[in-house]
């Protein structure tokens, strides 16, 4: 399955904004308003924390002053996937107004004397709060990061998905000493990912290969179909999915430094439930690593995640069930209803009649996505449908900060389908996000900022959890 969950809230309706912020790749870049002449220099990067009552979230303002005076300016919410929403910008002395309209949300703040911060409100319907922006620098073109060589050994892999005769292309990363080693594949969230599934300039792949293997783990990470140096297109469905785990697994069995006994499958999103459905295939994983996989089927997972978007931004319980109802007559609408085109007709006419600001291509352009093949199959599928046949130990983990994935409904769902497995093993994260991140007061400050880490309690338990079975 291809279509990713953040995607789907930006499917079902425009009307709020967070069903909007939840959508990656939905902004049409454009200019802002010109700056009057005593406006502050706001070139670079404004970063802040957006908080809202089950979490925060980073947003990031991106400004570049153009030769006529205007700032062209977009905005970033990466543990959404939100990238180059386009921006509107109003400066006036130190007071700026931004306004992004795709999304019904504006921030108005006053920059600093020293032009290092920006302090103001978040605004959108039904819901304000404080929010503080501060400033760093674009990085320059030219500008490099240094990378220290790793004490392990670094290898490009190619290797081949025969079932759809594809190569794919990736990195296998060995610990310094003689192996054998246990393994593992990592399978990255849904969408197209590159090898480190990065979001934004996060990278919790890379980041959790890294960890693993300085502690005497093999991983081998790979770019998804149709991204970076792998071929083919993209996958349209999770089982389509699996036959790339099971190539992934297949060509480290081809390694010497391979322990065969102790290679597993380690999933983040959707990739946890690939390793899932590939671990009741002939030829299994030794065990399962799924981080935040989905336990609900996937109509359930869509109506969950807009209910607990809204419930979080303070919305009123009537509202969330006004806007729940209509989101669950679409769905019905989309099963119902086979012929693509009438069902496009019906429910783009429903997108408008939710939001009047909705425009007819870009609600033609939703509902033509919501009856496409791949939505159809996310909606019907059933993650623990197969669960029965996965025999293997599994490690089923989440965080209490999730805002995609609801922690407790979807682990209990696994849980109840894996129930004839004895060696599953359940943990919540507190304060740990979709993306893995530990709350924003744990993260690292460097050079004067907090940048976002993968939770370290999260990369030990898994460490720890996989070494166990290695051990057996």
């Amino acid at each position: 399955m291809t279509v990713n969950t953040y995607r789907l809230l930006r499917l079902l309706g425009a009307f709020l904004f967070c069903l909007t912020l939840a959508a990656p790749g939905w902004a049409r870049p454009g200019a802002a308003p010109r700056a009057v002449a005593d406006a502050p220099a706001l070139d670079g990067l404004w970063k802040g924390q957006l908080k809202v009552p089950g979490g925060q979230l980073e947003v990031i303002f991106r400004f570049v002053k153009l030769t006529g005076g205007e700032y062209f300016a977009t905005m970033d919410v990466p543990l959404q996937k939100v990238s180059r929403m386009a921006v509107k910008t109003e400066v006036k002395g130190d007071t700026v107004r931004l306004f992004a309209e795709e999304a019904n949300s504006r921030f108005v703040g006053k920059v600093s004397a020293d032009g290092k911060q920006m302090v103001g409100q978040w605004q959108q319907p039904g819901f304000k709060v404080p929010m503080t922006l501060a400033f760093s620098p674009l990085p320059a073109m030219n500008d490099k990061k240094v990378r220290l060589t790793p004490p392990y050994r670094e290898e490009e892999a190619t290797f081949s998905n025969l079932t759809v005769n594809t190569r794919l292309s990736g990195m296998l990363t060995i610990p310094a000493g003689p192996g054998p080693f246990p393994a593992v594949v990592l399978l990255s969230d849904a969408g197209p990912q590159d090898r480190d599934g990065t979001v934004g300039d996060f990278a919790p792949l890379g980041l959790l290969a890294d960890y693993l293997t300085r502690r005497g783990v093999a991983v081998l990470r790979f770019d998804d179909r149709g991204t970076g140096k792998s071929g083919g297109t993209p996958a349209v469905t999770t089982a389509d999915l699996v036959s790339d785990a099971q190539a992934g697994l297949n060509y480290l069995r081809t390694r010497p430094e391979i322990d065969l006994a102790h290679l597993g499958l380690v999933g983040h999103g959707e990739g946890g439930n690939v390793a899932l459905l590939a671990a009741a295939q002939p030829l299994p994983p030794a065990f399962v690593v799924a981080l935040a996989p989905y336990g609900l089927p996937g109509r359930d997972i869509v109506v969950q995640q807009q209910a607990t978007t809204l419930r979080t931004l303070g919305t009123e319980n009537a509202q969330i069930e006004a806007a729940t109802k209509r989101q669950q007559a679409m769905l019905e609408i989309i099963r119902q209803t086979t012929d693509n085109a009438q069902a496009q007709a019906i429910v783009a006419n429903m997108l408008k009649q939710s939001n009047a600001a909705i425009d007819n291509a870009t609600a033609q352009s939703s509902a033509a996505e919501m009856t496409s093949p791949r939505y159809r199959y996310f909606l019907a599928f059933n993650p623990v449908e197969k669960l029965s046949a996965v025999a293997c130990p599994v490690l089923l983990l989440n965080g209490t900060s999730d805002l995609t994935i609801n922690a407790d409904a979807n682990l209990n769902a696994l849980k109840n389908g894996l129930s004839k497995n004895k060696g599953v093993t359940v943990k919540k994260l507190q304060g740990v996000n979709h993306l893995f991140q530990p709350d924003a007061t744990k993260w690292p400050v460097i050079n004067g900022q907090p940048q976002p880490n993968f939770s370290p309690e999260a990369q030990e338990t898994i460490r720890e959890w996989i070494m166990a079975q290695a051990k057996k």
